[in-house]
């Protein structure tokens, strides 16, 4: 399969297209107005804490306070209340997969957890005490939060419409190579490191390198690494995370301790291997940018990087502009003639599958097959290009053989193993529905291009004409029967003054002649459809309210 990553830069905005066999797979946006959060380390103050729904939310000084599920607050909790200033906690040295603690190999890498002891002169944390809990089957125990409790967490997902970000205590800083936990003595190695012996060395050396209490996580890039190129990742998350330490002591909660990379740095960083082709970006400053973090960690991807210099938009060359604007459609055609119906509502995300134009009379069950196995390839890709998360219903066309409907779901599962999100299939049931969860991290790629309609307020239906100026006249009638006036100025959307004036005996009219009253009308653009507005002219002044049910 080839894979390129292309870049397109503007002044406002930045656009990561990743394509797969020519295809668009991936899109990431990143503008001023929509920062990228996810992987920020705060020190928040605990707000509030709701034991009925097992959560804290935590002030990190955005709009919204940080949602903490208790599942979220690890096993390290008290070695993190430490560092803000719980010298009580106990910090115990966890073990390893294999039965092995972490160790320190220099010796100007002293042990964290024993130098772990700022006095930080602000509120302390009160002793650690636990409470217990069953989740999953097993039995876990969760922290006893406090409010106004200063608490080290970590951005997991982006903000979602009214609600904030979702944070965890589990702090942990990605690198190039590895992903460094502190005070996590366990490593661990990417599931798609196939090489049993490749996972091994790379277990022993990163082992080797961290301090004491110092876990990680090696990534898939890893692999066929050195030495050196490993101890120079380890050294500069070593060295981030002292900074963190340091920040902690001089900062008052709430604080923002580290900020992650931009979309652009992050994607680089995570994506770009020996598996991408090319990486191509029409702007000479993020392309000498790239190339310099590249040659830093990976020289040997250097050549992978061109610049594009033809006068051409980059995404027209590589067909990807047209693939964005299908990505923000609902209707979605595939190659049969069929087609995928995609809404969004509040709760999920439902998904029709139409045959279109490939309906027959004759072979109904094989036809309606391959049009299930094409809507399911197509849905996979529109899910990852969409970004879409949450619960997902797929409405197949009904297939009458239990073999067929396996195929179906057999198809959806070997699609999603492309997928670095979580996601779980559901079978399909008699009817042809099939559920899926998908894991949500940023906001949807609709979310970042579009914003909700101010006149339909994003439902995508207004109110009809008829039934705006029968609330009109309700209202009308409510104020003839609580006041004498007979003099009123009505302003509305210039749709509704139009379709009130219709007619040789005009609606305005038949209403002045029904309630005694002389209406003037004003036109307003900028007012909704939906709303009106009436003014009284004996009291001067808006009046809407007042009569209002």
């Amino acid at each position: 399969m080839r894979k390129e990553i292309i870049i397109n830069a503007t002044a406002n905005e930045i656009r990561i297209a990743i394509t797969e066999d020519g295809r668009l797979a991936e899109l990431f946006v990143e503008t001023p107005e929509k920062e990228r959060s996810v992987g920020d380390i705060y020190l928040g103050k605990v707000a509030k804490v709701m034991p009925g729904i097992r959560a804290a939310f935590i002030n990190l000084g955005m709009k919204q306070d940080a949602f903490l599920h208790f599942s979220d607050i690890g096993s390290s909790f008290s070695e993190y209340s430490s560092l803000i200033g719980d010298e009580d906690s106990d910090v115990d040295i966890e073990e390893d997969s294999e039965g092995e603690e972490v160790s320190e190999e220099n010796g100007n890498q002293t042990s964290t957890s024993k130098t772990f002891s700022p006095s930080k002169t602000t509120q302390s944390v009160p002793p650690v005490k636990r409470q217990g809990f069953r989740e999953n089957g097993r039995d876990r125990s969760i922290p006893d939060l406090k409010r106004g409790q200063d608490i080290l967490v970590q951005v997991t997902k982006e903000p979602m419409g009214k609600k904030g970000v979702r944070v965890t205590s589990e702090v942990s800083l990605p690198g190039r190579f590895l992903v460094l936990l502190p005070f996590d003595g366990k490593i661990g190695a990417s599931k798609k490191i196939q090489n049993f012996k490749e996972k091994r060395r790379l277990r022993r050396i990163v082992r080797s390198m961290l301090p004491e209490t110092f876990g990680a996580i090696i990534r898939t890039v890893a692999q066929e690494q050195d030495e050196a190129a490993l101890r120079q990742d380890i050294e500069n998350l070593l060295s981030s995370w002292r900074e963190i330490e340091k920040n902690i002591k001089s900062e008052e909660a709430p604080a923002l301790m580290y900020k992650d990379m931009s979309t652009t740095s992050s994607v680089i960083r995570d994506l770009f291997s020996e598996f991408v082709d090319r990486i191509v970006v029409d702007s000479k400053k993020l392309y000498k940018e790239i190339r310099l973090y590249v040659k830093s960690v990976s020289p040997e991807l250097v050549d992978k990087i061109e610049l594009y210099k033809e006068r051409e938009p980059i995404f027209d060359t590589f067909e990807v502009e047209k693939e964005i604007v299908t990505a923000l459609s609902r209707k979605v055609w595939l190659k049969s003639g069929g087609y995928i119906i995609i809404e969004q509502t509040e709760a999920m995300v439902v998904i029709d599958v139409n045959s279109g134009r490939y309906a027959a009379k004759r072979e109904q069950e094989l036809n309606s097959l391959r049009t299930n196995l094409e809507a399911a390839r197509e849905v996979c890709r529109q899910l990852r290009l969409r970004d879409i998360g949450g619960i997902i219903v797929i409405d197949f066309i009904d297939l009458e053989d239990e073999k067929n409907r396996k195929k179906v779901y057999d198809e959806l599962r070997k699609e999603f193993r492309r997928e670095r999100a979580k996601v779980t299939v559901l079978p399909m049931t008699d009817i042809g529905l099939v559920q899926i969860t998908r894991q949500r991290i940023r906001q949807n790629i609709l979310s970042s291009f579009s914003e909700p309609c101010p006149v339909c307020g994003g439902g995508g239906l207004v109110e009809s004409k008829p039934s705006i100026v029968n609330h009109i006249e309700r209202w009308i009638r409510r104020f003839k029967s609580e006041s004498h006036e007979f003099r009123l100025k009505l302003k509305v959307h210039s749709s509704i003054a139009h379709y009130l004036r219709e007619g040789t005996i005009s609606r305005l009219t038949k209403m002045m002649l029904r309630y005694r009253l002389i209406i003037r009308i004003e036109e307003d653009e900028k007012s909704s459809p939906a709303d009106f507005y009436c003014f009284s002219f004996k009291q001067n002044k808006d009046i809407t309210e007042l009569y209002n049910s």
